[in-house]
């Protein structure tokens, strides 16, 4: 019992009192009246403090506000903490101090001192983590003092703010998706009847299609069996597969290339939002967060707490995304074999539009060691002041003036560099199955491998194109 009440007293009340008993024995040993009351005196003061702090109602009441509760990682949040006491008597001297994760700083501090009848303090800090993540902020502790230095009681509040850090989205070029090959209309409709039924796109006969779709005609103009293409009504979907095993990926902290991957799938998702397109995202065990009108939401408080995974294949990944309307797919992969590369491409749907990005993994091995991740300097370094982050150019020095680059190597960034041997064989078989591969390594912004990619006029041509290039080349052979 006695041990609970005085488990408040501070390193000068704890001297206090042990000088006081050490006084007051000696004074009844030696039968001195006045080093008995001396030593009284000392243990009663700590002893009566400790009474006083413990017997203090104050009744405080305390709101936090984190604005915004949603920031990506690398920007600063504001939280304002506002103490109100609702007691009918001023408080004394506190010190105040607010609970936060070790990943997001030191916790903040305050001395208040006479809160007065009904008023009220407002407190402020910042947060700033280049860590994703979910954390929670909170309690408020308060520690309560005496004026002699000799008390201290610490109380809590349980209110708890939640911070939640998103992945580093980067601003993309809108020039490369076109909704023409995922809209809802009839856009791939259109493409097949424009020109009426001599003019019909036809395919040849494949194993275990239906005889009557047989289209006679062509069929006796080519030689072959040939049937009629479905129709298929299309919606503004697209599909962000996201290859999250820990296997697949090397680097650790920010600068990994697993963190990388996260941001470019976070990346891809808010464009395609942007975009008017209904969004989903499958990672390589499967799990689907669906479509819906708050997807941009869903997907980066998803992305913002996901955990590399002990996947060994894409197996899954790839069972769920052939289950799905996909619509456009955007597959972001780590290391990734040819056979891998060889399942995944059989997703891709005759006429539809797949995007690849293949991550260099090694080159993140390093930036690991280094400590030191280029991509989001480099991403900072392309805004430039212009805030977009279109690799539009602002200002080019002049070339070799203070130490400034020569115009070739400002604008080497946005060339299609060589593929690294490690991503070459999964991008050969990707791009023979019609899909647009670009790679990206760690020296390389996100916003200049987009850029690579073909315009959306280019990036597909209409089936009706396609057959006929194919048998121009048959009939020129």
């Amino acid at each position: 019992m006695w041990t609970s009440w005085l488990a408040g007293l501070t390193t000068r009340g704890t001297s206090f009192l042990a000088a006081g008993i050490a006084a007051a024995i000696a004074g009844w040993a030696l039968s001195e009246r006045s080093l008995l009351c001396v030593g009284v005196a000392l243990i009663a003061l700590p002893v009566f403090t400790v009474v006083s702090a413990r017997r203090a109602r104050y009744r405080l009441s305390c709101t936090r506000i984190v604005s915004p509760p949603r920031v990506p990682a690398g920007s600063t949040a504001q939280v304002t903490l506002r103490l109100h006491n609702v007691s009918k008597l001023p408080t004394g001297l506190m010190l105040a101090e607010d609970a936060i994760p070790y990943a997001l700083g030191t916790r903040p501090r305050y001395v208040l001192d006479n809160i007065e009848r009904n008023g009220s303090r407002e407190l402020s800090y910042a947060l700033r983590s280049d860590l994703r993540g979910r954390f929670e902020i909170g309690p408020l502790q308060l520690r309560i003092a005496d004026s002699f230095g000799l008390v201290e009681i610490t109380r809590s509040f349980s209110g708890r703010t939640a911070l939640v850090v998103t992945p580093r989205v980067y601003p993309l070029a809108r020039t490369m998706i076109s909704r023409a090959w995922a809209g809802e209309g009839d856009g791939r409709s259109r493409l097949t009847a424009t020109a009426g039924e001599d003019d019909v796109i036809p395919r040849p006969y494949r194993n275990g299609d239906d005889v009557r779709r047989v289209h006679w005609r062509s069929t006796a103009r080519y030689g072959e069996l040939m049937v009629r293409r479905e129709e298929q009504r299309w919606r503004n979907r697209a599909t962000v597969l996201l290859d999250s095993r820990g296997s697949a990926h090397m680097g650790s902290g920010p600068s990994s290339s697993f963190e990388m991957a996260v941001s470019a799938a976070a990346s891809f998702g808010v464009h395609l939002v942007q975009e008017g397109l209904t969004g989903q995202l499958i990672t390589d065990k499967g799990i689907n967060l669906g479509a819906g009108m708050g997807f941009e939401d869903m997907l980066l408080e998803s992305l913002a707490v996901i955990k590399p995974s002990n996947g060994r294949d894409l197996a899954d990944g790839i069972k769920e995304l052939r289950a799905s309307s996909a619509g456009v797919i955007i597959a972001v992969l780590g290391k990734v074999s040819a056979a891998a590369a060889q399942q995944l491409a059989t997703c891709r749907s005759e006429g539809s539009q797949a995007i690849a990005l293949l991550l260099a993994v090694s080159t993140w091995a390093d930036q690991g060691r280094n400590g030191n991740g280029s991509n989001g300097g480099s991403a900072a370094a392309a805004s430039n002041g212009n805030g977009n982050g279109h690799g539009s150019v602002g200002h080019l020095a002049e070339p070799g003036k203070d130490g400034a680059p020569a115009l070739t190597d400002v604008l080497a960034d946005t060339a299609e560099p060589a593929a690294p041997d490690e991503t070459a064989p999964a991008a050969a078989v990707l791009r023979a199955a019609g899909w647009n591969v670009i790679t990206l390594d760690a020296a390389t912004t996100l916003q200049a491998a987009w850029q690579r990619l073909p315009r959306a006029a280019e990036m597909l041509v209409p089936a009706a194109s396609l057959a006929g290039h194919g048998r121009a080349q048959e009939k020129t052979a």
